[in-house]
């Protein structure tokens, strides 16, 4: 077998209509979101662009091909969500709810809830969107611990054919939709009398039933619909649990494996954006001496080691999410390499990139000063590297039989 590092025809085509679509619609949604300060107006603002990605088809894109999108690799939607997040990473987390709200129901769901709750993601017109209610205002690292342990706190009990759902959400982008009445699909994570659970609730059963306790104001990923909602009362028909009750902790989990890997590509996208304004910087600024300081060994090497970095998590980032999506068993392993490795190489390039530039990148109107703030979201957002990744990874670890090599496909 031949293993090919290229890009096939149909992957450069991808790739050049993605970054197509970033030039023409995304960079000036990235300025227009920059220059707003209300948290919820500059997250509206990204709907009509929204409606265009949808149009273009982009939005099936995240939706693997066996449920009638159009997702046949990882490396595909690697491509895309690069070329989108280099210009304006809150704006593809937005549309990205889909790749974790909709990954229990192609686990578990059934045909019936498949054909309720996928096609709404697959239209070519419109602005649906997708929610993972999982994170909760007082932390959500220990959701599944019993006994002392408090874990998840939203609830759902059953009243005759319905789940009555109570609780407060925070964090995952879109949990209010774009009006505040719920996303197309919100997907639960609670706690019923048989353990943690997993519960669908459609736009239908949000409105009325959501309220918005905060927009939340962030220093990075601005454009990112971002809040705390509450849910009272919420009623949802019983056959909208998917799996079983009890089965919501695992589910919850695998739920977090693409957007894991994604954080590689999104980490890459902030290298490679603070990488050119810091090479452009260099190699046109003398800083008052007599050559660019590209001429200086020690801004070479800072430029050097940060181009070796993006490579090393493009690739790995862009293995996970192709493992993952395809369901390879070393998938687990590589997206959180990929989330941990990636996402904390980010932050330290761009710190790096930017000490080339100096006291200038210091200014919020220089645009590298953007890259790191996104970039400082990524080891906490999609799970804390720190409270639940690492933590992922030394239950691996110590699962018996493990072969250190076997996501690297040498065993």
């Amino acid at each position: 077998m031949t293993v090919s590092f290229l890009l096939s025809p149909e992957q450069e085509q991808l790739k050049a209509a993605a970054r197509g679509f970033a030039e023409d619609e995304l960079r000036d949604l990235a300025a227009a979101v920059r220059a707003e300060a209300d948290p919820l107006s500059r997250a509206l603002l990204s709907r009509p662009v929204f409606e265009k990605a949808v149009a273009a088809g982009f939005l099936k894109g995240l939706i693997p091909a066996p449920f009638g999108g159009t997702a046949t690799s990882g490396v595909d939607a690697a491509i895309f969500l690069e070329e989108w997040a280099v210009v304006s990473p809150d704006f593809v987390i937005s549309m990205a709810g889909p790749l974790i709200a909709l990954a229990p129901v192609y686990q578990v769901g059934t045909p019936e809830q498949i054909e309720r709750f996928v096609p709404p993601f697959l239209a070519e017109s419109g602005t649906p969107v997708a929610a993972m209610a999982f994170s909760e205002p007082d932390g959500s690292a220990n959701f599944d611990a019993d006994g002392p342990g408090q874990g998840i706190r939203t609830t759902a009990v059953l009243d005759g054919d319905e789940w009555v759902i109570n609780g407060r959400k925070a964090w995952a982008s879109h949990l209010c939709g774009w009006d505040g009445d719920g996303p197309d699909i919100m997907t639960i994570v609670c706690r019923t009398p048989g353990g943690v659970s997993l519960i669908v609730a459609e736009r239908a059963h949000l409105a009325g039933r959501i309220e918005v306790e905060e927009h939340y104001d962030l220093p990075g990923l601005k454009g990112a619909l971002t809040t705390r909602v509450r849910l009272t009362d919420v009623r949802v028909p019983r056959g909208n649990l998917l799996g079983a009750e009890g089965q919501g902790a695992p589910l919850t989990r695998n739920a977090f494996l693409p957007s894991g890997a994604s954080i590689g590509i999104f980490a890459t996208a902030a290298m490679r954006q603070a990488f050119d304004i810091a090479y452009r910087f260099a190699l046109t600024e003398k800083r008052g001496g007599p050559v660019p300081i590209i001429e200086y060994q020690a801004v070479s090497d800072v430029l050097a080691d940060a181009k070796g970095k993006i490579e090393a998590v493009r690739l790995l980032a862009w293995r996970a999410l192709d493992a993952v999506i395809s369901q390879h068993p070393s998938g687990p392993e590589l997206a959180l390499h990929a989330k941990i490795f990636g996402s904390e190489t980010g932050v330290d390039v761009i710190n790096d990139l930017v000490k080339i530039i100096g006291v200038t990148a210091y200014d919020q109107s220089y645009p590298i000063v953007g890259c790191l703030m996104d970039a400082l979201s990524y080891p906490i957002i999609e799970g804390s590297n720190v409270g639940v990744r690492r933590r992922q990874l030394q239950t691996l670890f110590r699962t018996p039989g493990y072969d250190p090599l076997s996501a690297s496909g040498m065993a």
